[in-house]
């Protein structure tokens, strides 16, 4: 073989090598891009649940001073907000799906009795009337809409990182790199069925 002919096969190598590693490069910097945004989505999701938690004593409080309240429903949210303030979760930890299930329970059950304190309450007409009460019940029932919404969020951003993560060839970078697939949020049981009307 002459030198023109080992000369054009190391051109070629060095044209494959350079093209494999601006690929490499290209997804890398692509799942970091994507990880970085459900890194920010999932801030969001974060800020809406703490505000959820610190309106939870201001109710708690104000519910309090109604008389003859039922106590134990009070006190189940009592407990469910301090089961869904004990379970932390941060950027990296919501890679976890099962830390991430531990956390959406939480916030699930405190969801769920926040839901019958608010029915209870329509037993005490004067508990409704009073304007701290009717305040305090807008700022949550906002606050319920904003987890949703950025639920929603982090689910598109979530599978939009996890598509990129599996199309070929950012699978490859990906597996080398130690790119996981993110959990999403899931509805909570029993969404799926209509609530039973009873007259």
């Amino acid at each position: 073989m002459g030198k023109s002919a080992v000369l054009g096969c190391l051109v070629i190598v060095l044209i494959g090598v350079l093209i494999l590693g601006g690929m490499t490069v290209s997804g890398y910097n692509k799942l970091n891009a994507a990880d970085q945004a459900v890194s920010a989505s999932w801030s969001q999701v974060e800020n809406v649940y703490q505000r959820r938690a610190d309106l939870i004593p201001n109710l708690v409080e104000t519910v309090k001073g109604a008389a003859n309240f039922e106590k134990e429903t009070l006190q189940a949210v009592v407990q469910a907000r301090a089961s869904a303030t004990q379970v932390k979760l941060d950027a990296n930890s919501i890679k976890d799906p099962e830390s991430f299930e531990r956390f959406q329970k939480a916030q699930d059950g405190l969801s769920s009795a926040l839901s019958r304190l608010l029915v209870t309450v329509e037993k005490y007409p004067e508990l409704k009337a009073t304007q701290l009460f009717s305040n305090l019940q807008a700022q949550l029932e906002g606050t319920e809409n904003r987890i949703s919404v950025e639920r929603g969020r982090f689910n598109e951003v979530t599978q939009t990182y996890n598509t990129l993560r599996r199309s070929f060839p950012t699978v490859i970078v990906a597996n080398i790199t130690g790119f996981k697939d993110r959990p999403f949020f899931k509805a909570t049981e029993g969404a799926d069925r209509p609530p039973a009307v009873k007259f």
